[in-house]
This record gives structure tokens, C-alpha cells and sequence, in this order.
């Protein structure tokens, strides 16, 4: 059996080369426990199991996690970037004064009655 990592060539004996601690490629199999689980404000894979705490949002704080340094993160999660169910059309109930209950003035234009010329 050749080792890779040695470089060398061993005997009959079964010889696995993660006798050796490497931090690659050995190591990933033993990967099967989750750390983070998903977050019920943010939706992110980034709540931590043990210690109850997502790294994106911070929930459950009730302050969102944010950072001046890192200013791409913010823009990613900034408004607009949603649905916007309420803001998307506050900007034209603003300028019609917020009105409700009401029906809308018609803009068709109503036949001007026939003037009688004698």
C-alpha cells in the first residue's frame, strides 16, 4: 500500500493514511451532526443548536444583528429587498391624502350637452 502523504510504501498491514492527523480530506467524513439549524426570523441556516443564537440575525435579541463593517450585509437585507406588502404602496395612498371609503372620481369625459343654435 502507497501513502500519499508519507510518500512511502507500507507492508501487508492494513494502513490508513488518517493515522496520521491531517485536517483534510480524513476529517470531512466524520462530518454528520448539525450545528446550525434554521432560523425563524431571518429563514437562514444560521441558528445555533446549543447555544440557541443565530449568527445572521441575533435573534432571539430583539435588536437585529447589523454591522457597520460589513456593509454588503446590510445592503442585502436592507428594505425593498423583500415583498414590501405595506410600503409598496404607501407612496400613493400619500399623495391621494390617504383616503378610504371612497370611490375614485371618474375621468371620462361626460358628453357635453347639445347647444341649440336658433
Amino acid at each position: 500500500f502507497f501513502c500519499f502523504l508519507s510518500g512511502k510504501r507500507r507492508g501487508r498491514r492494513s494502513f490508513s493514511c488518517c493515522g496520521i492527523m491531517t485536517k483534510g480530506t480524513c476529517s470531512f467524513g466524520k462530518r454528520h451532526n448539525k450545528t446550525h439549524t434554521i432560523c425563524p426570523r431571518c429563514g437562514r441556516r444560521s441558528a445555533h443548536v446549543q447555544k440557541g443564537v443565530c449568527s445572521s440575525c441575533g435573534y432571539p435579541s430583539k435588536r437585529r444583528r447589523s454591522f457597520g463593517w460589513s456593509v454588503k450585509a446590510i445592503r442585502r437585507r436592507t428594505t425593498g429587498t423583500g415583498r414590501m406588502q405595506y410600503m409598496r404602496h404607501l407612496a400613493r395612498r400619500f399623495k391621494n391624502g390617504f383616503r378610504e371609503g371612497t370611490a375614485a372620481k371618474s375621468l371620462k369625459r361626460t358628453a357635453a350637452p347639445a347647444v341649440a343654435s336658433s
